[in-house]
């Protein structure tokens, strides 16, 4: 186990034990003697609180969170000071206790000697003092004052356990005893999660253990760089996203961004939730690329290297856009399937093309390829998915000649060709001949790939292990997984859960264990991600004699939905008139664009402190999102940064346009740059074309960066 793994399990520990002495024992003075005893004793075990974990800015203290409960109470934190810190005299209004891991911090101790009656004023008189170094504590009942001095030449580290988070103790005073004033002692600007250096976090890769490695920057600054295995999860969209991607509570955790500060706001999170093992890198990215370390541009990026190794290490056959034409052209025997979401293929595509998304090919092929002579070819928007798919069929066995349209959509439209717009041809559902057919030939792929087959007691046995993280995931396709399907499995469709993998699975080195009806798709899916480097699994049965529920699957919202104010539509529409509101959009820049409510404002939420002040004055802010529900997060926290009323618009834009209300496209009102998420190149206004050129050298490029960084473990199943 790391250091992080056994401070976190060390601190969870302590703190379960302090919880139990309040609990039997109250706080009077045995008690905090009692929970003192309890923080000297984690504090004394040293080698958990490395100083490189804990560094102290030059001139000033630093303080990081612990743990904190999610009602904020048993908050514990290390403090960190250099000699010469010092805290005038200031009271806790909650129990606390302090022990020193290294260094000396001298507390002195006062009582007010005045009556309290006159704000402002108090006179105190010391009473005593004491140096806490490692092997002793002091205690403190709400209302005890003290001082702390840093003494020594070499920094400290203090642990401070309160009864309540230091962010939520709006009553504490500090003293100033020669003037004989007081006043509201504010909570710390910020509290910091325990730092990781570049170096240690480089073996973290590679050392065996779970890792979730977290960016938290918004999807745009994401794709212009981030480390290989981080996966995005925006602190704008954070409550929402990251129980489903990190869903076990003990698992290690690396938050990184560009300089700290938004890493440290998302470990709060976290902690407050029962994360235990959450640390920040130290430096951001910067100090990364400043080691050495490889960045890498781009989204998807594991997935979409892997697919270019395999189209190296197989010579999957691929087709110039110019070549296939000329077949069509010709009248050739031939089929294109296009391995991308329906929504993606509707967009745009290629003359001719059957939607059938990736893990659907080997499904569904053989009522689709009538003749062992009909070419095959199959497209995505670039390269991935066309090789991967095109890849599929060959490992399966089809007898058929199978390319890959070299480049996709993007090297067609870029050839002069044109493409079509709203195309409606699907890949019909499978006959029971084709299902016969693609489950010998999934069930041979799994073998030579080596995929297990579990049944539900060991997927239970799995999903019990308090220490490592398993995954379940049903591949079908959207609409079959709404019909119907096992209440505790979330959805990752075959083909996109390979091609976007770090969208799903956030946890490196978890298991991932696949379902689906009668075992094709998921022994095809699992197929390419044990290639990929990942313990994934099929259960055995499918769904078959499972309970099954209807509908999307629910999703857990980190913290839970605050109660705020829901503005209805028609409410909203003659406040506006009134000038009594003014509306913000957070939702993503690419939906601003396609469609928000008139006059409404497109502001990025983690960025609320600097776009909120731009806003127009209105008595009233309403936040709104697609469906409103995400809005609901941001609320309260534009309330809070602009001292003004927020609610949040009911049923979101798509209650608004359901209301029969108009919407404003484009870009009309920015309050941060619409650089939250990633463009693709087909959906830029313009230089589409350059953006393309562009992305597909970069996917060619991946590998040889790949090979730079040395950290993925891919292993290419050989053709047969």
């Amino acid at each position: 186990m790391s250091v992080q793994g056994e401070r976190a399990a060390a601190v969870a520990a302590t703190v379960a034990r302090v919880r139990a002495i309040e609990a039997t024992q109250g706080t009077g003075p045995d008690a905090l003697q009692a929970i003192a005893a309890e923080v000297t004793a984690l504090a004394s075990q040293t080698a958990l609180f490395p100083p490189a974990h804990f560094p102290v800015a030059a001139g000033r203290g630093t303080i990081y969170r612990l743990s904190e409960d999610a009602d904020h109470r048993f908050a514990l934190y290390a403090s960190a000071g250099v000699p010469g810190k010092a805290q005038p005299p200031h009271d806790h209004t909650a129990w606390a206790a302090i022990s020193g891991v290294y260094g000396e911090e001298r507390n002195t101790f006062w009582k007010r000697t005045d009556d309290g009656a006159v704000a402002g004023r108090a006179t105190l008189e010391e009473t005593g003092a004491r140096t806490v170094r490692r092997g002793n504590a002091v205690s403190f009942g709400p209302a005890d004052i003290h001082s702390i001095h840093v003494e020594g030449k070499v920094p400290s580290l203090h642990l401070h356990m309160y009864g309540m988070s230091l962010e939520h103790l709006p009553h504490r005073q500090v003293f100033e005893p020669v003037s004989g004033t007081s006043a509201t002692f504010p909570p710390p600007a910020i509290v910091k999660a325990p730092l990781v250096e570049a170096a240690e976090l480089k073996a973290m890769l590679s050392d065996g253990g779970e890792l979730a490695l977290v960016d938290v920057r918004e999807e745009g600054p994401f794709s212009d760089g981030h480390l290989l295995f981080a996966i995005s999860v925006p602190l704008s969209r954070f409550e929402p996203r990251i129980a489903g991607v990190v869903p076990r509570r003990t698992t290690r955790i690396v938050l990184v961004d560009a300089d700290e500060t938004l890493a440290h706001r998302a470990a709060a999170k976290l902690q407050v939730a029962g994360y235990r093992d959450v640390s920040v890198l130290a430096g951001g990215q910067g100090s990364w690329a400043a080691a050495g370390y490889e960045i890498f541009s781009g989204v998807n990026v594991p997935s979409k290297a892997f697919g270019e190794i395999v189209e190296h290490a197989c010579e999957t056959p691929r087709m110039e856009a110019s070549e296939v034409k000329r077949l069509m052209d010709a009248g050739t025997d031939m089929v294109v399937l296009d391995s991308r979401p329906w929504p993606e293929y509707v967009n745009i595509s290629i003359p001719t093309g059957i939607d059938c998304p990736g893990a659907e090919l080997v499904y569904r092929v053989q009522d689709i390829v009538k003749s062992p002579d009909t070419l095959v070819v199959v497209n995505c928007a670039g390269r991935t998915r066309s090789i991967i798919g095109a890849q599929s069929l060959i490992n399966a066995g089809l007898p058929n000649r199978v390319v890959a349209l070299k480049n996709g959509t993007m090297g067609w439209h870029l050839a002069g060709l044109q493409v079509d717009r709203g195309a409606g041809r699907m890949a019909p559902a499978p006959s029971a001949e084709a299902v016969a057919w693609a489950k010998a030939r999934a069930d041979e792929v799994g073998r030579r790939a080596g995929v297990p087959v579990i049944d539900e007691a060991k997927l239970a046995e799995w999903r019990a292990d308090a220490g490592r993280t398993t995954f379940l995931f049903d591949v079908r396709t959207p609409e079959e997984f709404e019909a119907g399907h096992w209440a505790d499995c979330r959805h990752a469709p075959g083909g996109q859960l390979v091609q976007a993998t770090d969208t799903y699975a956030g946890v490196r080195g978890a298991r991932i264990v696949l379902v689906d009806n009668d075992g094709v798709r998921a022994t095809m899916t699992a197929s390419w991600l044990i290639q990929m480097g990942w313990d994934a699994a099929v259960l055995g049965d499918g769904l078959a004699g499972r309970t099954l529920v209807p509908g999307p699957a629910p999703v857990e919202i980190l913290g839970g939905l605050p109660d705020v104010r829901q503005v209805e539509p028609a409410e909203l529409e003659r406040l506006l008139a009134a000038g009594e509101a003014v509306v913000v959009d957070i939702d993503t820049s690419l939906r601003y664009r396609a469609g928000h409510v008139p006059g409404a404002w497109f502001a990025v939420r983690s960025q609320f402190a600097t776009s909120l002040p731009k806003l127009p004055a209105a008595p009233l802010l309403v936040i709104t999102s697609a469906d409103g529900q995400f809005a609901s997060l941001a609320a309260p926290e534009a309330a809070r940064i602009l001292g003004r009323r927020a609610a949040v618009l009911a049923g979101g834009t798509r209650g608004w346009q359901a209301a029969g209300l108009p919407l404003t496209k484009g870009f009309e009102h920015l309050a941060d740059e619409p650089n939250d998420v990633w463009y693709r190149p087909y959906d830029r206004d313009t230089g589409i074309e350059e953006a393309m050129h562009q992305y597909l050298t970069w996917e060619v490029d991946l590998v040889g960066q790949l090979e730079r960084d040395g950290d993925a473990r891919f292993r290419v199943l050989a053709p047969a």
